[in-house]
């Protein structure tokens, strides 16, 4: 062990008795109850029943397991042929974030209108949770020894066993925490989001947060994404994630100014109002 570093841990499960329970699963479990739990005093402290939100997650973190892995599997289809069983292994690494939010959000916006809940409140909501859960999420890549960056000197260089180093770089002691660079980038946008934006942004329209979220999220994983060199599916010689970032991180920035700047309903109705008042006179 090198004398300034962060270890790897040694195993990637936890033995408690004669179960083992993988490190990944757990990590993912203990960040989908802190989601919950942050989602839930937002929405009740909106004049909600926090209920809601536990019968969301439900759905969502069923639907967003699935979708995850469904985008995994389809950018790095590579690792999978010939062992089209290993698909099921999620316990094993895997899960792909873009594809795990737009399955959750799809399933979420369903069954929101579906049973009546107040989409705008249930979005602000569970804004800065999401991140959180992706940051606890995090931790499973770390007993994995997956998804590092590059070579690096810094006194928080990552140990990897060789067994998990790519051949080109089997004599590199030490490489970036690319897990932690994410998870501590989605702990300060959930600060940013529960106590930034209300001050900075007071008259931001209801269920706008979680687009910010999305922007700033995809705004961190662009650079965090360019540090990695595991094998990853790459389009005109680029990371498939990067490109996922640039176009989500934009598409996301683009939404929240629109809807900003739209019109509410009842804006457009006073307006026809005065039209149809001075009409007559003119």
């Amino acid at each position: 062990m090198l004398a300034v570093s962060i270890p790897s841990p040694g195993s990637n499960s936890i033995s408690i008795g004669p179960l083992e329970l993988r490190a990944y699963g757990i990590a993912i479990a203990f960040g989908v109850i802190a989601a919950v739990w942050v989602a839930q005093k937002r929405f009740e402290k909106r004049g909600h029943d926090p209920e809601i939100i536990a019968s969301l997650a439900m759905w969502v973190v069923p639907a967003g397991v699935i979708g995850a892995r469904i985008y995994h599997v389809v950018t790095d289809n590579q690792r999978f042929r010939g062992n089209w069983f290993d698909v099921v292994k999620i316990w094993e690494g895997g899960l792909g974030i873009w594809g795990g939010v737009a399955a959750g959000v799809i399933t979420g916006v369903w069954l929101a209108r579906r049973r009546g809940w107040d989409l705008p409140d249930l979005l602000d909501s569970i804004a800065p949770a999401v991140p959180i859960a992706q940051a606890v999420g995090r931790i499973g890549n770390w007993f994995n020894q997956e998804l590092f960056g590059g070579p690096t000197n810094l006194p928080w260089g990552l140990e990897i066993d060789q067994t998990y180093r790519p051949s080109e770089f089997l004599n590199e002691p030490l490489f970036h925490p690319t897990f932690l660079y994410e998870a501590l980038w989605n702990l300060a946008v959930a600060a940013i989001i529960i106590w930034v934006v209300p001050r900075v942004l007071p008259q931001l329209k209801r269920g706008l947060q979680f687009g910010i979220y999305v922007a700033l999220y995809t705004l961190g994983r662009l650079w965090i994404e360019l540090l990695r060199i595991d094998t990853a599916t790459e389009v005109f010689g680029v990371r498939i994630n990067v490109w996922t970032s640039i176009i989500v991180g934009l598409s996301a920035t683009g939404a929240v100014v629109w809807f900003q700047r739209r019109p509410e309903p009842e804006d457009l109705g006073d307006d026809a109002e005065s039209d149809h008042a001075i009409s007559p006179q003119a």
